[in-house]
């Protein structure tokens, strides 16, 4: 498929605000019912692969039956949620189809989260059960009396249990609960609803034409929404789904080959990352149709050799995964960034002033999102379901409501959307959604902290990391890998900032906030640095430093440094690894970066690699070799 013949397809609504209701009907039965259809026509098809273990559609429908009828006994029903504790596994798939049978909810908790995270969500989802491993079962501090194991396969320990008993779900009982970061220092729940999640399924299946021969990836974590997206569409419509499974899921030429490996045919990868795939060089064919992305801005246009359709999308958690999407054409307007493209079936974006009336098209607005998607609000919070879900002031009755993304955006001429930025102080990093208030509260509760703020910085051209200022409290000032590790015991890996900058006392404006835009940028004489400034002693040593220091937005960088520690992450280090390749002529790995982290190690890496060349290399070849690795200074 070309991609401009797709463009149709996922571009269909050139009025803003348009309504798509009667563009197409939502699907018939709930999730359950369609994957049962599918286990009663196609009984030995594979569901689901993950790594040389699968499961056939007959046996993944009759796990979830056992489930379902365990869970029943304990009292599970209608928007009953159930906690499910897994890592990526055929298990995760059954303990969220068994749960839905069930007529419950589902709420994924993410292993990877630190454990007062965890303890935190379900208190407050208020979940009676649990499923999970028996390896993962002891994770959990504080857990639901009522638990169930499964091995990872998905089979149900201990005896069977009956089959569920039919359960009527309407569209506003809960489908699953996500937790997302909060503004007030605490994660809010996502109550999805089966209606938003039946929307999403529909249109993704008559938009990407989903058949019984489709391969979709599973890459995301399990606590970020896109894995419901990477999930239903494809087990509902009979395809495969391909969990991913030793593979380096962050590295963009690992990723590639794998999906090559795998035959996938439609694959979703977050917006950093997509970005970094794209760019690599592709077979000219190649089972991928459709490449999906999302999470984040996203700054670059295909090339026009790539073999697969690149498509943007858009949407908060609270309205079920994706409110917009559109086809991302090669150099379509080299003047601005991609569109976000326009919404989709049953789905209304409406760009909105301070009084909550309709800008004209190419104006800057909050966008608002109404329809089939919108969640039912957030766990436990009425206060704050009130102030973001709001009436539709275009509505024809006052139970419409819309959503306050707290997005900026405006429609172009041709009818899509041009997202702008966030109103509010929430950002963005690496595509997940975070509240600088969250750790900020985690921040103060450091002994060595007196005051801090968190916030996005564009470090280098599209490239935003997170940045913590603090104000100590006393001396002696706490290190970079202290206030780091403090973080990460508490919050998710990508919640940790990069960098830690000190400063005297925290910038004010003239109504006694912290003014942000007065906080300075990181340098290498106000930014934490836990080891003492070791200059280049190389040549290799110094053009390393050449490369890695304008990469991570400093001034400079000693050779101790650790790459990390100062805010690198994969998709820098890949960056970094073609830097060398293209002045040193040598093949790193990601993984070497990993294991040499520091420019002295990387160094001696790649002097390693460099001097195996000598033997092959003519006399004058060699003397111009051996310059590089000799001292630069006694």
């Amino acid at each position: 498929m070309s991609q401009s013949s797709v463009g149709p397809l996922l571009n269909q609504s050139p009025v803003p605000g348009a309504d798509l209701s009667a563009q197409n009907d939502p699907i018939v039965g709930t999730i359950p019912d369609l994957i049962a259809a599918q286990a009663t026509i196609w009984p030995d098809a594979i569901a689901a692969v993950h790594g040389k273990a699968m499961l056939t559609y007959k046996e993944l429908n009759q796990r979830a039956d056992l489930l379902a009828g365990f869970l029943q006994s304990v009292g599970v029903g209608p928007d009953v949620v159930v906690a499910i504790h897994f890592n990526r596994s055929l298990a995760m798939l059954v303990a969220a189809l068994g749960i839905m049978k069930a007529g419950g909810a589902y709420l994924p908790l993410d292993p990877s989260y630190p454990t007062e995270r965890l303890a935190f969500i379900l208190t407050n989802a208020q979940a009676p059960v649990l499923v999970t491993s028996e390896c993962l079962l002891k994770a959990l501090p504080a857990r639901p009396e009522k638990t169930v194991t499964l091995d990872p396969n998905g089979k149900l320990k201990g005896d069977a249990a009956a089959r569920p008993v039919a359960v009527k779900v309407e569209d506003y009982n809960l489908a699953y609960l996500i937790y997302t970061s909060g503004s007030t220092g605490q994660p809010k729940g996502v109550e999805v609803t089966h209606g938003g999640l039946g929307n999403l399924i529909s249109w993704h299946r008559r938009a990407f034409q989903v058949t019984n021969a489709d391969r979709a990836s599973q890459l995301a974590s399990l606590g970020f929404d896109a894995a419901v997206w990477e999930v239903w569409p494809y087990l509902a419509a009979g395809a495969r789904i391909h969990l991913a499974d030793a593979v380096a899921i962050n590295e963009p030429a690992a990723v590639r080959d794998w999906l090559l490996s795998e035959g996938i045919t439609i694959s979703f990868l977050s917006t950093p990352l997509a970005e970094q795939v794209i760019m690599l060089d592709w077979p000219v064919k190649t089972s991928l149709r459709f490449l999906l992305t999302g999470a984040d801005t996203l700054h670059h246009y295909p090339s026009r050799k790539l073999p697969f359709v690149l498509v943007n999308n858009y949407g908060p958690t609270e309205c079920a995964v994706v409110a917009t999407s559109g086809t991302v054409l090669p150099d379509e307007h080299p003047d601005r960034l991609p569109s976000i493209g326009r919404p989709i079936d049953h789905v209304q974006i409406h760009i909105l002033n301070e009084q909550m009336q309709q800008v004209p098209a190419g104006e800057s607005g909050e966008v608002y999102i109404g329809g089939a998607g919108l969640a039912r609000g957030y766990r436990n919070r009425p206060d704050l379901t009130a102030e973001r879900f709001v009436r539709n002031p275009f509505g024809v009755d006052s139970a419409q409501r819309l959503y306050r993304t707290g997005d900026l955006g405006r429609y172009l001429p041709d009818g899509q959307v041009e997202f702008l930025g966030r109103v509010d102080e929430q950002i963005k990093i690496r595509g997940f959604r975070i509240e600088p208030a969250e750790i900020v509260k985690v921040l103060d509760e450091h002994p060595g902290v007196r005051a801090s703020m968190a916030v996005a910085r564009e470090i280098v051209s599209g490239d935003k990391r997170l940045i913590a200022y603090f104000v100590p409290a006393a001396k002696p000032t706490p290190t970079h890998l202290e206030l780091r590790n403090f973080i990460a015991s508490r919050l998710p890996e990508y919640m940790v900032p990069a960098a830690f900058v000190k400063l005297c006392a925290m910038p004010l404006n003239s109504s006694g906030k912290v003014d942000r835009a007065a906080l300075p940028a990181p340098t290498a004489e106000n930014t934490l640095r836990d080891d003492t400034f070791v200059a280049p002693r190389t040549p290799v040593e110094e053009r390393l430093v050449s490369m890695l220091a304008p990469l991570l937005g400093l001034d400079k960088v000693s050779v101790e440094d650790n790459f990390f520690l100062l805010g690198g992450h994969s998709l820098l280090g890949t960056q970094l690894i073609a830097r060398v390749r293209d002045s040193f002529g040598v093949e790193l790995t990601l993984r070497a970066l990993f294991d040499a982290p520091t420019i002295a190690s990387l160094a001696a890496q790649v002097e390693s690699l460099l001097l195996a060349k000598l033997e092959a290399m003519s006399e004058a070849d060699a003397e111009r070799l051996l310059a590089l690795t000799t001292p630069a200074r006694t």
